[in-house]
Formats: structure tokens, sequence, C-alpha cells
């Protein structure tokens, strides 16, 4: 496992070379890559969300895809369609795939775009194909969505739907830099206009190994009943939580935590790896109840008691 945790190390500094400290998001990123997972990333503006996405598609040197959600955005705009070409004097259907058909695809501030829109992102991130009138069209693997938005403009948006919401592996969250991180970034950016060059850290193959991999990373059984204890601890505590984690959120959990314990080269599975976790597995599959909020409780407060609870 050790073998694995330098290969990680050298992806991290690789990263480091354009990313200023956010060495938690981009962990969290990489774990949902290795669970072949979606990722909700959540943060102001300016926090280096699309930079983050396209430096890691450049280090593993996947095709990208961008996005740009709005209002009058259309499915079709994001799928493909059909359009009309004239060859050797006949006319014929065909397909124009869209910025869906690529392997990260980066749906920039996903709630402003309608939920028939939105919609349209629900079959590739679950199914990863695309259908289009009758045909249905594979995409290739790997095929990630990790989609933005903005936690403070809500006028013109559009909310996940919790069905939307659960296909999302991870919601991360990204918080300001610390002072010294930031002075860094302003000495890398304010003065210099050229762009760093990035080696290829991981090929598909070696992503497709790593993935498989990580399903085979050991779990402890009071460590994995523990974990789905939680989750169902979501849908039981009525003094926190409305709604709680779906099945779904207990697989992904445990996934999530093979995966960090890969990345951190140990063999097993911990119950640090849980808690750490926790968080974005769970902040956006739980409703909080009305006196929960009441309180002024956020998802992750009411998660941290559960946490407590539990152990």
């Amino acid at each position: 496992m050790q073998v694995y945790k330098k290969t990680f190390e050298e992806i991290f500094k690789e990263i480091d070379r354009i990313i200023v400290g956010q060495d938690e998001v981009i962990e969290q990123l990489l774990i949902a890559m290795l669970c072949d997972g979606n990722i909700l990333l959540e943060g102001y503006p300016g926090l280096a969300k699309t930079l983050a996405v396209k430096t890691l598609a450049q280090i593993m040197d996947l095709k990208f895809s961008r996005i740009q959600s709005t209002p009058d955005l259309m499915p079709s705009d994001i799928t493909g369609t059909y359009i009309i070409e004239e060859s050797t004097g006949k006319r014929q259907f065909k397909f124009q795939p869209g910025p869906v058909f690529a392997n990260l695809v980066l749906a920039d501030e996903i709630n402003r775009a309608t939920p028939r829109t939105q919609s349209a992102l629900l079959e590739a991130m679950q199914e990863k194909q695309v259908t289009v009138g009758n045909t249905t069209f594979k995409l290739e693997p790997p095929f990630f969505v990790l989609a933005t938005q903005n936690p403070i403009e809500q006028e013109g948006t559009y909310p996940l739907p919790e069905a939307q919401a659960d296909r999302f592996l991870l919601k991360v969250r990204l918080t300001y830099p610390k002072f010294d991180d930031e002075l860094e970034i302003v000495n890398r950016y304010a003065y210099d206009t050229k762009e760093s060059k990035l080696r290829v850290m991981l090929t598909k193959s070696q992503l497709f190994t790593l993935q498989a991999l990580t399903r085979q990373v050991p779990i402890a059984n009071d460590i994995k009943e523990k974990a789905v204890k939680l989750v169902v601890a979501t849908r039981d505590q009525k003094d926190l939580f409305q709604y709680g984690g779906s099945p779904r959120a207990s697989i992904g959990l445990v996934l999530a935590c093979k995966a960090r314990a890969l990345i951190n080269g140990r063999s097993f599975v911990s119950w640090e790896d849980v808690k750490a976790m926790a968080y974005p597995v769970l902040r956006h599959r739980v409703t909080l109840n009305f006196e929960a909020e009441r309180k002024g409780m956020s998802a992750d407060d009411a998660i941290k008691q559960l946490l407590d609870r539990v152990k």
C-alpha cells in the first residue's frame, strides 16, 4: 500500500504547482474519482473550483468539457442533437455529440440551469449513457460529472431536486484560504503570466486499476456496521432530521472510506476514515427538521452530533 501512497503524494505535489491550500478538497475529489462517483462542489466565487477540476483532468489525461449553466440552457445543449448533413446530393440526419461526451464534465453553477436541463444530466450520471430520441449512446469510461454551485446567490437559481443531489457521491465545501496560502496565491498569479505545464501522473488504465483496488480494501465488520448505523440514524433521529440518507449513502460512505484508506497508504479502513467522509457523503442527502433549523444548526452540525452518538 505504501507504493500507492507514494503515487498519490506525487499527484498532490504536481497539483500543488497550480492549486494552493486546498489539500482536503483535492483529496476528496480524488476519492470520488476512485469510487467512480460524481462530485458537487460548493463554494464562494474565486476559490479555484473550476481550476481544480481542469487541473485534475490534465494530470489524468482525461477529455475535459465545460457546461456553463444558465436559465436558457436547453437539454440538447448538453446531450447533443441531430443535424441535417448534405453529402453527395443527399440529406441525412447526423448526431452531433454535446459536451457531455467527455471523461470529465464540469457543470458550472448547475443550480442556474432549469430543472428540465438539470435532469438531462441524471441519466449520464447514473447510467453512464445518454438517450437522444430513440437512440442510446454509451459514454466512454471513465465518466465523471463535477458540478459547482454558489451558496450565496439564490436569485434566479433552481435548487437541485433530492433525486439528483443523491446522484452525487460527495458534496465538497470550499472555504477561504489561510493568510499564508492567499499570500502564496498572490505571489504566484499576480506576477507571472506563464501557465505551468502539468505532467500526466495517472493514465486511464491506471485509474481503472486503482478503482478496482479501492473496492478490495478490507473493512472490519464492526467499522462497516458503525458506518451503516450512522446512515440509518439519519432516518431514525427525528430530533435532528426530517429525512435521512438512502442505502446509496451507505454504499457511498463505505466506498469513500476505502478510497481514503488507499490514498493514505493503509490496507484497512479505520474509524477516522468514517468520521472524515461522513460529512461530504451525507451533508447533501439529509434534511434537517424544523427544530434543528430553528436552533440555527447546519447539516454538518447535525452529522457531528450523530458521530458522537454512534461512537
